[in-house]
């Protein structure tokens, strides 16, 4: 299992040292999200200044940007970082797909694989000499003149990553990704009978193996070491379960457990915007189900315990700053290096 660094939030200031100080503590990846910032700004500024880590988006929204975007960005990214850049795509939803970013809402996992195709014929094309003549559904891409090809390079074989939460985008992952980005908000029981029923289905239907393809998540821990801190951490988590849990999106795997009710509680009180009431609905059993709680040398034994080969990669819904609980960090990166 890996430790990677999930950037909540990032100042493309603050960027350079981050990078720099992630890289020398030993992890192992590097995360940008898009939410209030562009995901691939911060990438390249963490290429220049690391050497080690691998850089990737978890996620970068697919529809806003056209498949030969996607391509061109992730091409020199993957050039300047030598290789270890990752493609990390994702959907949204359709509201925010429709009145935030202004673009057709329409069949997302079919949509999403012509854009996963589409790259890789661009790709191919630059890399190969192909000809580009890609014809689908939604993106008819045939005309690639040498003025904007931007030629060959060391680092084609470019993975590509999506973020799923329902059974066709899962399977969308296993036939075609090298990884998965699985959501915060899940539970063991809820990879064992819904991720990864899925993924394997759609692993066998393209003839690949488990080896093939990777699961990432971010995950919630509760570091005891201090006992104000950890008090603090945890209503922190219960408040991000609540908001989490409040979406009709989520509501599957709360279903799964028979947390129906509490998932209509929280959505009445998202509604009214009563934002402050909503962590105290979340029971010890289901903050257990969610998040792992220890000390900061031993949560990388309890991830393992927990997930075993469920997850491949793993980072903390913790923020880091460089400078800030040294110690603690490298005691929890110390002990994912001792079992691998």
């Amino acid at each position: 299992m890996k430790i990677d660094l999930s950037l909540l939030t990032y100042s493309l200031s603050d960027i350079p040292a981050l990078a720099r100080h992630a890289d020398a503590l030993g992890f192992d990846g590097l995360w940008t999200s898009e939410a209030a910032h562009d995901p691939f700004l911060p990438l390249a500024l963490a290429a220049e200044h690391t050497r080690r880590l691998s850089l990737g988006t978890a996620i970068a929204l697919a529809f806003p940007r056209s498949p030969a975007v996607l391509a061109y960005t992730a091409w020199d990214l993957a050039r300047f970082s030598q290789g270890r850049f990752i493609l990390g795509l994702g959907t949204q939803v359709k509201a925010h797909n429709e009145r935030r970013l202004g673009v057709k809402w329409e069949q997302p996992v079919e949509k999403l694989r012509e854009v996963i195709l589409a790259l890789r014929a661009f790709w191919d094309c630059w890399q190969n000499g192909t000809r580009l003549n890609f014809r689908g559904e939604f993106f008819k891409l045939t005309l690639m003149s040498p003025f904007f090809n931007p030629g060959p390079h060391d680092y084609p074989d470019i993975p590509i990553y999506i973020a799923g939460v329902n059974a066709r985008m899962c399977r969308l992952a296993g036939e075609l990704c090298q990884g998965l980005h699985v959501h915060p908000l899940h539970t063991v029981r809820y990879l064992q009978t819904q991720i990864w029923p899925n993924i394997e289905a759609g692993l066998s239907e393209s003839g690949r193996s488990r080896t093939d393809i990777q699961l990432a998540s971010t995950v919630f821990v509760i570091p005891t070491d201090d006992p104000r801190q950890a008090a603090e951490v945890e209503q922190q988590v219960r408040r991000q379960i609540a908001f989490y849990a409040s979406t009709p999106t989520y509501r599957p795997v709360l279903a799964l457990h028979g947390w129906e009710a509490i998932g209509d509680r929280l959505g009445a009180l998202a509604v009214r915007r009563r934002w402050g009431e909503m962590a105290r609905l979340i029971p010890d059993d289901m903050l257990a189900e969610f998040a792992v709680s220890g000390p900061w040398a031993g949560l990388p034994a309890l991830l393992r315990h927990k997930y075993g080969d469920l997850l491949d990669r793993v980072s903390f819904y913790l923020p880091f700053t460089p400078g800030k609980q040294e110690e603690q960090w490298q005691a929890t990166i110390a002990g994912f290096r001792e079992k691998g």
